[in-house]
This record gives C-alpha cells, structure tokens and sequence, in this order.
C-alpha cells in the first residue's frame, strides 16, 4: 500500500496519475461501519480493474472547528494503526490529507474538485453520513454530492450498518470503553480492541509481590477504555500471552499518581524493556480499589488471575 500526506494547497507532483475507486472517510476506529465502506470500494475496484484509494485525514478536524488543542483529541486508531488495518483491508493507496484552518475553508465544489477529480476518481464511495468542504449542513451533505460532481465521476452511498437496531459508531464504542464492556466493542469493531505501545521500566513493586508487570508507555493520543483491571492477551514478538492488565494510578502506593497501563504477562519471565507490545483488551473484571495493606492487594491480585483464566477457559479466543 502507498501511503501519501497531501498538504494544502497539494502539488500535482504529490498526486498518482491513475484512475481509482476513492472511498471518502476519517475512519476513527475502523469499526463494522467504515469495513463496509472499505469493502463497498474495494468490490467496486476489483470489478472495474482499478486501484483502490481511501482518503483521509491526519487528525481530528474538530481541532480545527472546536478550536481544540491536539492534545485535547484522542483516537481509537491512530494513524499508524489506521495505515495498518487499511493495508489488511486491501487498499492500495492511502491519501493522508493534512486537514489545517486553509483546508478547512475549502467550499464543498473546490474539495470535489480539487481533492476528487483531481485525484483522478473514477468513482466516489462515501458513507451515508459523509461531510465534506465548508459550508451548511445541506450543502455539505453526500447526498447532494452530484451537484458538484457534474457528472465527472460516479458516486456510491452506503447505508449505515446496524448492530442491536443501532447504528454502529465510533461515538458508541467509545462509551461502550467507558462501561466496561469490550465485548459489545469487539462485536462493533470485528476484533478485540488493541493499544500499542512501548515497555517501559516501572516501580517495580508487581515484582516484589508476585506478580511483575510490564509498563507499557502509551500515546497520548489513543483512547484507552476506562480505569480498572482486565483480562488481555500481549503480543510480544510474534506470540500472544495471556494475562491481566490494570489502567489506572495505584492508589494504594499513594495520591495523585499518574495513570500507568501494567500488564502481568502469565509464564512470561523476558526482559522486555523498549520493546514494541499490542495489548488486546477482552473482558473487565473490576473497578480500581485502594487497598487497605499490601496482604489484601495480593489476595484480590490472586482473585484477578483465576478470574483471568477462567474468562479465557470459558472463551478460546
């Protein structure tokens, strides 16, 4: 997969010159939805012998609109996660558009235009909800897409996809993190949510009571589902373990902590330091608790892990 940063205004050097079957979308979280707006375009594709593009953005445009700062906006992928699962999805070419305050003030004809046709579409293929230039609500609807197409290109709307008579969002799995309930965020995704990060060195204090942990250093900008342990798997390496992850600040050992993610790995006994890990976030076992002495964390710590195997006995993922 190609992956290309278009900076406004673009230069013609930056565009490929072959025609292509352009999905339109931000895709935070790729979830069900987005998959059939990718697999819409990539059917498409294949039966016209075109190359599949996807267009998108390299951060949230409400940054721009609601005047937020970046460290403000957190993602469900970000865009190295983003790059990788659209590789998986068979896109050939991934437009990264850099959406800045000139961007942003693009009228809905000189995005068809500019960022459409001149990237040589054949055919459009957007969500039913897809917005695009600036401008009112009706006048940057999809539906009146045509209007500025000018019969240049062909244009594909796809319907929205439903789980439990709702429609599939990243709005919805994101409160769906903050409940706790990852499965019905692995059934709107098609996966597991993962996080990536880096293995960092820690207090150390898992490791005096039994259980060590790997701090894992996350990005700022990636949403983590809320404070509390689970039941994960790691990848480390090419190989998947079991084992139990907390989000939190660890106020047994003190106040105003800042907020760690520390996964025992089950059999594991590597050094791991500066390593690239995926942790797959299953099942919510409990809330964080402050603990009255280091005897009863432990005790609950043993109650974690049983509770850890018995998810993954009961679910052979």
């Amino acid at each position: 997969m190609k992956v290309i940063p278009i900076h406004h205004p673009h230069d013609p050097l930056q565009l490929l010159t072959e025609e292509v079957v352009m999905v339109l979308g931000f895709f935070d979280g790729i979830h069900k939805g987005h998959q059939k707006v990718i697999q819409t375009g990539r059917e498409i594709a294949k039966k016209r012998g075109l190359k599949l593009a996807v267009m998108t953005f390299n951060q949230h445009p409400a940054i721009i609109f609601q005047r937020k700062m970046p460290t403000e906006v957190t993602y469900l992928t970000n865009l190295e996660e983003k790059e990788k699962r659209m590789a998986d999805l068979g896109v050939d070419i991934l437009y990264i558009v850099d959406f800045t305050e000139e961007f942003s003030k693009l009228s809905p004809q000189e995005f068809v235009d500019e960022y459409i046709v001149d990237l040589h579409t054949k055919v459009a293929v957007a969500g039913f909800d897809y917005t695009y230039g600036h401008g009112t609500k009706e006048e940057t609807s999809v539906e009146i897409l045509p209007k500025y197409a000018k019969n240049r290109f062909e244009i594909v709307i796809v319907d929205e996809e439903l789980l439990e008579n709702e429609k599939i969002s990243s709005t919805k799995i994101r409160l769906l993190m903050q409940e706790g309930d990852m499965l019905g965020v692995a059934k709107r995704l098609g996966h597991f949510y993962t996080t990536t990060g880096i293995v960092v060195h820690g207090d150390a204090r898992g490791r005096l009571l039994g259980f060590p942990t790997a701090n894992v250093q996350v990005d700022s900008s990636v949403y983590l589902p809320k404070n509390g342990v689970y039941a994960v798997r790691m990848k480390v390496g090419d190989i998947w373990y079991l084992g139990m992850g907390s989000i939190g600040h660890n106020d047994t050992f003190g106040s105003n902590r800042k907020l760690t993610v520390e996964i025992n790995i089950f059999h594991f006994n590597q050094m791991i330091y500066d390593e690239k890990v995926i942790v797959e976030w299953h099942d919510y076992l409990r809330n964080q608790i402050q603990f009255e002495n280091i005897d009863a964390l432990v005790q609950q710590l043993n109650q974690d892990k049983n509770d850890t195997l018995h998810y993954f006995l009961k679910n052979d993922n």
